[in-house]
């Protein structure tokens, strides 16, 4: 099963949510900027379905994801943590998963967040960014 390319997840950014692009036919997941919604649930609930549904299907191609958030509260965090975990069963199932975790160099919490998903999904091929300096 494939999804196709009219498929794909846009959701543009918001004062307290961030854009959310995902491209399924080109097998490239996106998210930039703030998340702190105020019901991070109902945010990322559909996003997360609609992700699962993308990659159960068969391992046939790399998937790459390129996350660049900048602030997220602790509701977001558990939301993020279960999207990470869908990508994280689909690498153990065969596909390539990358991960690029970009942060501002100096930015200690968000590059402590991102060596903890790190260790937790270990089937993800983990590349951390930094950003600026």
């Amino acid at each position: 099963m494939s999804i196709q390319t009219s498929d794909d997840l846009f959701i543009p950014a918001s004062g307290s949510s961030p854009e959310v692009d995902f491209r399924f036919g080109a097998h490239t997941l996106s998210l930039k900027g703030e998340s702190y919604p105020e019901n991070a649930a109902a945010f990322y609930g559909d996003i997360i379905a609609r992700t699962r549904a993308y990659l159960a299907g068969p391992p046939d191609h790399d998937v790459t994801v390129d996350v660049a958030l900048t602030y997220f509260n602790s509701s977001s965090t558990k939301m993020l943590f279960n999207l990470f975990a869908a990508l994280n069963d689909a690498a153990e199932a065969g596909t390539r998963v990358v991960l690029n975790w970009y942060h501002d160099v100096d930015d200690d919490t968000i590059l402590e967040f991102g060596a903890e998903l790190h260790d937790e999904f270990a089937a993800l091929e983990f590349r951390d960014v930094a950003v600026g300096g």
